[in-house]
């Protein structure tokens, strides 16, 4: 597995078990591609279950996990589901379950509970659902969240603070930099180097607020009839959005591409980010157009307030309110030297906060801890599960 180390404890190997609840393209999937590459295969050894084969498979064969098991996962788990992940658990010797999503969070939470064997869950957005409240208070998983309204949500709930931690999310500075060149991408969309383009990255979904851009699209195209726009993803809106499209007789200045398993030459092609999600947490697309040098714009949502500096990286408006959006982005076009210094601010700010191989090393040894606290307390316990329950898991199996 290709790795960097990770600093902390050298004891032996831990075996952990991804529970990935999607296999798309998404910021969930590529955090998971960054905190797998950043695993140290001498101290962790990464199995993954995930419910079907995609590039994001590949991605990660290519990242050097052998194993990758396919099965349904679903918000109630099927049973079969549920018996492929504790005899893959019991397969790979594994310390620690580690889930992503809410219903993967309880396909991890009951396997685990059957064979005894502790679980972790990423929190990838910006509220802890009761789905993943309720598994969490029945089997007692552990907590990662990734900004300040999920944390204290969880404790408000009553998770206890032993058992929850933020860690926010961070992008790889060496990948996602600042380029001398933008060129490419812009000949690709049909955009000269001098014409402002504001872009948007991400999922063409509601929740992403893309009709919301173009709604901000439309009304800076109002005041300066110059500007181009650019959507960069996919998803089940991209109709509903060419049409709004045209109702706006926008279809010449807003530029539909496909995601890109690459972003890093995209973001330093654009002047500005604006970023209409109407739910997030901390923001891998935030955190890479900054690392590029590219001012944002976004609304206030979840951890939104936590990445934008207000005024000095780029701007907040409220919630759902694309207009305010629209706003700033037209100060900041008629500031061209405001712009400028807020290139420099936003790298200066994911190099000092947002640090990857900082932050994963962080959720890594929460892994190891986990893992490690829960072998003490078995000590002086047989360490076997009942007969009954032993049975039942192997039912299937002994039948074919």
């Amino acid at each position: 597995m290709k790795s960097i180390t990770i600093s902390g404890s050298k004891d032996e190997q831990i075996n952990v078990l991804e529970v990935i609840g999607s296999s798309g393209l998404g910021g969930m999937e590529n955090y998971l591609k960054n905190f797998i590459t950043s695993l140290s295969c001498n101290q962790f050894n990464v199995t993954c279950i995930v419910p079907n084969e995609s590039p994001f498979t590949e991605t990660l064969r290519e990242l050097g996990v052998e194993d990758i098991y396919i099965t349904p996962i679903e918000d109630d788990p099927l049973w079969r589901s549920i018996q492929l992940t504790s005899e893959v658990a019991r397969l790979h010797n594994i310390d620690v379950l580690h889930a992503h999503m809410p219903k993967a969070h309880v396909l991890a939470g009951i396997a685990g509970s059957l064979i005894q064997k502790p679980v972790v869950a990423t929190i990838h957005g910006m509220n802890v659902t009761s789905h993943e409240l309720g598994i969490t208070r029945a089997v007692g998983s552990h907590l990662i969240t990734n900004c300040q309204e999920s944390y204290t949500q969880a404790l408000a709930m009553g998770v206890p603070s032993a058992r929850v931690d933020l860690i926010r999310n961070g992008v790889d500075t060496k990948v996602f930099t600042p380029a001398s060149s933008q060129t490419h991408f812009r000949k690709s969309i049909n955009v000269t180097d001098t014409t402002p383009l504001i872009g948007f990255v991400g999922r063409l979904e509601y929740e992403k607020g893309p009709d919301l851009f173009l709604r901000m699209a439309e009304y800076v195209h109002r005041a300066h009839p110059e500007v181009h726009f650019v959507m960069v993803g996919d998803g089940f809106m991209r109709t509903r959005l060419e049409e709004m499209c045209e109702q706006m007789r926008l279809e010449e200045f807003v530029h539909f591409t496909n995601w890109s398993s690459d972003t890093s030459d995209i973001y330093p092609s654009i002047d500005l980010l604006a970023h209409t999600s109407r739910s997030d947490g901390t923001s891998l697309v935030l955190l890479e157009a900054m690392a590029c040098g590219c001012p944002t714009v976004g609304l206030a949502v979840g951890g939104v307030r936590e990445i934008i500096e207000n005024e000095n990286t780029g701007f907040i408006a409220g919630p759902g309110d694309w207009e305010g959006i629209g706003i700033r982005v037209i100060q900041l076009l008629e500031h061209p030297e405001r712009l400028e210094r807020m290139r420099v601010c936003a790298r200066a700010r994911v190099e000092q906060h947002f640090n990857v191989a900082v932050n994963n090393s962080k959720a890594a040894e929460i892994l190891r801890k986990v893992a490690n606290e829960h072998h003490i307390q078995r000590i002086g316990s047989s360490g076997s599960l009942p007969a009954d329950i032993n049975s039942l898991i192997s039912l299937d199996r002994v039948q074919a």
